[in-house]
């Protein structure tokens, strides 16, 4: 956006509706450049075959804005479109002070839940200066550029507001540092991968149910997490360790999980995981995935057996906020350029910890502490909320496959 030095120059706002075809955008403007007029400002929307094209230009000499206005008109009415011109002076006014993105996600978007949170930026003080679709597959995923009101309590309303209407809604603050380099750190059970780890290594012991139930109490927060996974893991006593690969066999993906790290690392992203699952799994994972860092538990196993027990530095809850930033001073990005994400209560330090935590498909728990909370089934969808758009995703993965 250019701004004029003299706020009181005449202006011309030239409006273009109608079907879209190739050469509009040039015509209208070879049209205006026929009167000498500087440009101010432009935008364009094409939605289902439809453009909307305006341009604020100068105003010529009294005696020339008659002529423009005809010929402007002339020139629509040949190629079928409508058009309006509505004298004025200057530029837009300023935008507000604090500035914010706020990405909503729909499976499926209704136009109450849009008029929902459109009506809860009004009422924080905020205006809506522009709205651009991210995705329309696996989700609908729409951003609002929002002026006026300062992020935190933004960010507060509509955290309530889209509690209440069943959306998923993340604000964050505008400005550079949303394109810069940043480190996303993942939890991996339930986040990353579809499967509770220890939940398949019981299965193989016979005590699934059992386990099943204390990792459920502690992913809830009614358990200190330490404690539980002691108690779990010395239910695998005398496992053999051949086992370890049948469950690395039995590890699902998340959907969208792969184009999640893969667009990330394409667009220069580090990417880690840290979990309190175990090494047996993630190193694998790491190692498929490209991942930048992993860290989680270790079995101890001894003459091919698992010991039920675990060695090494336990990766807890307080563990997970601990790696998160020794990972992002490794990798030399700021802790307001991290995002971490994850669904259960040992994720809750981390996710306050990362410049914006994600709480994926997150207890009640999570969700409430989390910055913004993510309840569709697709990992790739966090991608939106960073500004990347689906065509975007697309794209890069069309360029690789060009290249090979």
């Amino acid at each position: 956006m250019s701004a004029l030095p003299n706020t009181d120059v005449p202006t011309l706002l030239v409006k273009i509706f109608g079907k879209d075809r190739p050469g509009i955008t040039a015509g209208l403007f070879d049209t205006l450049a026929a009167y000498s007029v500087d440009v101010v400002d432009i935008e364009q929307v094409v939605t289902r075959g439809r453009i909307v094209l305006c341009a604020l230009v100068t105003e010529p000499t009294v005696a020339a804005a008659g002529e423009l206005r005809a010929t402007v008109h002339s020139w629509a009415d040949s190629l079928k479109l409508q058009a309006e011109i509505i004298s004025g002076t200057g530029d837009n006014r300023p935008r507000g002070s604090g500035r914010s993105h706020v990405t909503v996600l729909g499976h499926p978007l209704t136009a109450e839940c849009t008029a929902a949170i459109a009506a809860r930026i009004t009422d924080t003080g905020g205006n809506i200066d522009r709205i651009f679709r991210l995705a329309k597959y696996p989700v609908t995923a729409v951003e609002f550029a929002v002026s006026g009101v300062d992020t935190e309590p933004l960010r507060t309303a509509l955290a309530t507001e889209a509690a209440e209407i069943g959306v998923d809604v993340a604000v964050v603050s505008a400005g550079l540092h949303r394109r810069a380099q940043r480190l996303v750190v993942m939890d991996v059970d339930s986040t990353l991968i579809q499967d509770e780890v220890i939940e398949l290594f019981a299965a193989h012991a016979g005590c699934e149910a059992e386990v099943a139930a204390v990792t459920e109490q502690a992913m809830r927060g009614e358990l200190d997490f330490e404690q539980s996974l002691h108690a779990r893991v010395a239910l695998l006593k005398g496992l053999d360790a051949e086992v370890v690969e049948k469950v690395r066999a039995e590890v699902r993906m998340t959907p969208g999980a792969r184009t999640l790290v893969r667009t990330l690392k394409r667009l220069g992203y580090q990417v880690g995981v840290v979990s309190g699952g175990f090494t047996q799994v993630t190193d694998a994972l790491q190692d498929e995935l490209q991942l930048d860092f992993a860290s989680a538990n270790t079995l101890e196993i001894v003459d091919g057996k698992l010991t039920g027990r675990v060695t090494g530095e336990i990766v807890d809850r307080a563990g997970k906020a601990r790696l998160l930033r020794r990972f992002a001073a490794e990798a030399g990005v700021p802790l307001d350029q991290t995002v971490a994400i994850g669904d259960g209560a040992n994720d809750l330090d981390m996710l306050n910890t990362a410049g914006l935590g994600v709480a994926f498909n997150a207890k009640p728990v999570v969700r409430q502490a989390a910055d913004t909370a993510v309840n569709v089934p697709f990992l790739d969808t966090v991608l939106y909320l960073l500004g990347i758009t689906r065509e975007e995703v697309e794209a890069a993965d069309g360029d690789v496959i060009h290249l090979h």
